[in-house]
């Protein structure tokens, strides 16, 4: 049976490239973010994530228990720090 957290994710995840970071808000109009597969809540208040893994944009958030849960399957990497990160060449 498949997990209930899962649905399109594979098609912006699969192999993505992931920094764990601190939450931090992206340019935009919104207060928080959720995680991509359980939709647990980044942002500031007392209850919410603080911290997890990010896309290099900041864009999607992932919870440590479902990177714990997913890593393998979507077969991220890890970089360690923005810097260590090199986009793949255009060709």
């Amino acid at each position: 049976m498949e997990d209930w957290r899962l649905t399109n994710q594979s098609k912006y995840l699969q192999g993505a490239n992931l920094i764990k970071l601190e939450y931090c808000l992206r340019q935009t109009s919104a207060d928080h973010d959720h995680c991509e597969f359980c939709m647990e809540k980044f942002g500031s208040g007392e209850n919410d994530l603080h911290a997890g893994y990010c896309t290099m944009d900041c864009y999607y958030w992932i919870c440590e228990d479902c990177f714990k849960d997913f890593a393998e399957r979507f077969e991220w990497h890890v970089v360690n720090t923005i810097s260590d990160y090199q986009p793949e060449e255009q060709t």
